[in-house]
């Protein structure tokens, strides 16, 4: 595919290049990624109908757990559609569509963020002050901390599309990437980028290292806590219970790091994309597949729809 200029003209649409490079390979990815985005959806809504439909599990853990799910879907939805439509022919978003994928996958993206560090503070209360934990992390307060993870992604990465509104779009109107990615759209930007570029990097500085600090301060605390159990099953039960939680992390987290903190880090668009893949489709598959069969609660309530299921068969 060439890459050519439209000219002075202000464009109304942007052509995701995606995977240009190796169309021998189209077919195949879109049979994948296809079934993998129906087990990221099936997956996680799985994770959604047996947390809400077992009493047992209508705790702060899994309603944090549910909403992480809810993120994943939704996030993934805004993404890979478009991906895949590019395995089967030229991908055409609008400019304002461009701009709306680039603001729900983000807000939501955010949100992550700072929900898993609500997730490793709830582990940190339940570890370390078990018998202060209902009272530390009643039913207000919990809610109350999943609206503001919601709410303060949507405002956060709102102030980044607004910027990058006021930004004019002459040409070229490819975007090398398989979504509106916020480092290839400016890249395009005929008028001056670097007021959206900085205040860009000070809320992915804000919204990374605040979060994740908050994770390694909480993990670090609740390694202290559960040095100081005897060994035994309570000790395997501690750890247990956030190893999940971890494997989430460090994917999630690592990758937008290098992508939005240290893009330096990145010295080719290839390496960048397979990044992206990384938290857009490999950290959403981790969510049903770790949660699932590390968690006993959910495994059990999973069994208990499934049964129930053929038995009305």
């Amino acid at each position: 595919m060439e890459i050519v200029p439209t000219g002075n003209e202000t464009i109304t649409e942007f052509v995701l290049l995606g995977f240009y490079d190796i169309p021998e390979l189209h077919f195949l990815f879109f049979i994948v990624f296809t079934a993998v985005y129906v087990f990221i959806i099936i997956g996680n809504m799985l994770i959604i109908v047996a947390v809400v439909s077992s009493q047992r599990l209508h705790k702060p853990m899994y309603i944090f757990l549910v909403n992480l799910s809810f993120l994943e879907i939704l996030y993934t939805s805004a993404v890979m559609p478009k991906m895949l439509e590019g395995f089967l022919q030229e991908a055409t978003i609008s400019v304002a569509g461009c701009l709306l994928q680039f603001f729900i996958f983000g807000s939501l993206a955010t949100a992550e963020c700072l929900l898993l560090a609500v997730m490793a503070y709830d582990r940190y209360l339940a570890i370390c002050y078990p018998l202060h934990y209902p009272l530390l992390m009643g039913p207000r307060w919990c809610m109350g901390l999943v609206v503001t993870t919601w709410l303060s992604g949507f405002m956060v990465d709102g102030l980044v599309v607004a910027l990058v509104a006021q930004l004019r779009f002459c040409g070229p109107n490819h975007i090398d990437q398989f979504y509106c990615d916020f480092m290839p759209l400016v890249g395009l930007a005929c008028s001056d980028p670097r007021v959206a570029q900085v205040t860009t990097l000070i809320l992915s500085v804000f919204c990374l290292t605040i979060p994740f600090g908050l994770i390694l301060t909480s993990y670090g605390r609740i390694v202290v806590a559960v040095l100081r159990v005897p060994t035994g099953a309570s000790r395997r039960k501690a750890f247990s219970t956030c190893s999940s939680h971890l494997a989430v992390v460090t994917t999630f987290y690592g990758t937008l790091m290098i992508l939005y903190v240290a893009p330096s880090a990145v010295h080719s668009q290839h390496l960048s994309k397979v990044f992206s893949l990384l938290y857009t489709v490999v950290t959403p598959i981790f969510n049903p597949v770790i949660y699932t069969l590390r968690n006993k609660a959910v495994h059990q309530a999973l069994r208990k729809i499934l049964c129930i299921k053929q038995t009305l068969d």
